[in-house]
C-alpha cells in the first residue's frame, strides 16, 4: 500500500514539474512594449487603440499619445484610430515602437466646393449635399437637372414633361417668395450663371453635359448668401467639371440611346362613345355640332380620332461623348466633345446640343500655385412645341378628322381649329 502511494505521489510531482518547465518559456516570451502614436503632422493622438493581434488584451494612448502594454515578443500590434488607416506592426522582440498614422483618404479627403474654394466635408458649416454621379447615372441623364431628381433631401425637382431642352423647376427647401423667383443660383466652375432661361427655352443646366460633371454641391441654407449675395437666398448648385490628371493619356468614349414614351394618358371617350352619350342626352344643338356639315353620315361614322396620340409620340434620342485627358510635360489637360440629339414627347419638340470643353490645370512652385483654365462652348439648336396642344387634345372632339381638304366649321359657321404643334 505504501509503495502504491509513493508511486502515485512521484507521478504527481513529475507532472507538476513538467508543467512548470513548459510555463517558463511562455512567461519568458512576454515583454513590455511602449511607444508614441502621432498623426501625419507629428501631433499626438489621444485615445488611439493599441491591441495585440489574436488576443483580447490592449490599451489606449494617453494625453501625450503614449502607450504601454505587455505582449508576446513574437506578436503583432494593431494600431487604429477614427479617420486613419489601421496599421499592423510586428513586435519582433522590440520594446519601443513609435507609430505615425496615415489618413484614410476615403474619409478625410472628401472635399466640397463652397464658392471660395474647397474644404473637407466634415469641416463645412451649414447644410451641404454632395452628388457624385457615376457613369450609369451620367449616361441615363439628358441634362444635369435629371441627376438632381431624388438625389438629396429637401431638393425637389419637377421635370417639364419630357421637354428635351431640360426645363425643370428646382426648389431647395421650398419657395421663399410669392412674387420673386424661387430658382437656385447655378454656378459652373466658379462662374455664376443667369437664372433666367437662355435663348430657345434652354436653361443654364443644359449648357453642361452630364458626362463632364465631376461633382455637384448643393448649398441649402442662408449661409450661401455670405458668398454669392442675395441671389443665393434660394440655395446654390455648384457644378464642378472633370479635369485632367497626371499620367498616361486616357481616351473615353460613351454612346447612349434613349426611348421615351408617355407612360399614361387621360381616359377619354372615343367618337362612338361620344355619339352614344350625345344621343342619349337628347340635345339637338349638341347633335348638330358632333361633326361639321361637310361630312355625310357614312363618312362621319368612320372618323374616330385619338387626339392624344396625334400630339404625343414615342421618342428616340441618342448622345455621344469623347474625352481625352492626361498630362503633357507639366501641363495636365482634358479635352471633351459631346453631342446630344433629343426628341420631345410632344411632337415637333427637339434639341441638338454640341458641347466642347478644354481644361488646363498646371501647378507651379512645387504645387504651391495652382492655375485652372476652363474654356467651354455650347451650341444648342432647339424647337419648342406648343404645350397647349396637350390640353387641346383632351377637349377636342374625336369626331373630327386630323386632316381635311377644306376648312372645318361648326353648325354656327365658326372655324374649328384642331390642336396645333
Amino acid at each position: 500500500m505504501k509503495n502504491i502511494c509513493f508511486q502515485m505521489s512521484r507521478k504527481t510531482w513529475l507532472v507538476a514539474l513538467l508543467a512548470v518547465c513548459f510555463a517558463f518559456p511562455a512567461l519568458a516570451q512576454k515583454i513590455t512594449v511602449s511607444g508614441t502614436v502621432v498623426d501625419p503632422e507629428g501631433e499626438p493622438l489621444i485615445g488611439a487603440s493599441v491591441l495585440v493581434q489574436g488576443e483580447t488584451m490592449g490599451t489606449a494612448t494617453d494625453f501625450d499619445g503614449n502607450y504601454t502594454l505587455s505582449a508576446p515578443a513574437d506578436g503583432t500590434l494593431v494600431f487604429s484610430y477614427v479617420g486613419y488607416e489601421t496599421q499592423e506592426i510586428a513586435i519582433a522582440g522590440r520594446t519601443t515602437i513609435d507609430v505615425q498614422m496615415k489618413e484614410n483618404s476615403l474619409v478625410l479627403n472628401e472635399v466640397v466646393a463652397i464658392g471660395y474654394g474647397v474644404v473637407k466635408k466634415n469641416d463645412a458649416t451649414g447644410s451641404v449635399a454632395v452628388i457624385k454621379p457615376d457613369d450609369i447615372e451620367a449616361g441615363i441623364a439628358t441634362t444635369a437637372s435629371d441627376m438632381l431628381v431624388g438625389a438629396s433631401p429637401g431638393v425637389v425637382v419637377t421635370t417639364n414633361g419630357g421637354n428635351p431642352t431640360g426645363g425643370a423647376t428646382i426648389r431647395i427647401r421650398g419657395g421663399a417668395s410669392l412674387s420673386a423667383s424661387n430658382d437656385p443660383l447655378i454656378v459652373i466652375d466658379g462662374v455664376p450663371m443667369n437664372s433666367q432661361d437662355m435663348a430657345g427655352g434652354t436653361n443654364a443646366l443644359t449648357m453642361v453635359s452630364p458626362d463632364n460633371i465631376e461633382s455637384m454641391t448643393i448649398l441649402k441654407d442662408a449661409s450661401a448668401t455670405a458668398i454669392y449675395g442675395s441671389r443665393a437666398s434660394n440655395g446654390v448648385i455648384i457644378i464642378t467639371t472633370k479635369k485632367g490628371k497626371s499620367g498616361r493619356p486616357q481616351i473615353n468614349f460613351t454612346a447612349n440611346f434613349h426611348i421615351g414614351h408617355a407612360r399614361k394618358t387621360l381616359n377619354l371617350m372615343d367618337a362612338y362613345q361620344l355619339r352614344e352619350f350625345v344621343n342619349n342626352y337628347n340635345n339637338q344643338s349638341a347633335k348638330d355640332n358632333l361633326n361639321a356639315p361637310y361630312y355625310s353620315e357614312e363618312e362621319a361614322a368612320r372618323i374616330n380620332t385619338d387626339w392624344q396620340k396625334e400630339v404625343l409620340r414615342t421618342t428616340f434620342s441618342h448622345d455621344y461623348s469623347l474625352s481625352v485627358g492626361g498630362q503633357a510635360g507639366f501641363l495636365p489637360y482634358r479635352v471633351s466633345v459631346t453631342y446630344n440629339d433629343s426628341e420631345g414627347i410632344v411632337k415637333t419638340s427637339d434639341m441638338q446640343r454640341t458641347t466642347v470643353g478644354i481644361n488646363l490645370s498646371p501647378k507651379f512652385f512645387n504645387g504651391l500655385l495652382s492655375v485652372n483654365a476652363n474654356v467651354n462652348g455650347t451650341y444648342v439648336k432647339s424647337r419648342e412645341a406648343d404645350l397647349g396642344a396637350i390640353g387641346g387634345a383632351a377637349s377636342f372632339s374625336p369626331t373630327l378628322p386630323v386632316y381635311t381638304a377644306y376648312a372645318t366649321q361648326d353648325n354656327l359657321g365658326n372655324n374649328i381649329t384642331p390642336p396645333h404643334f
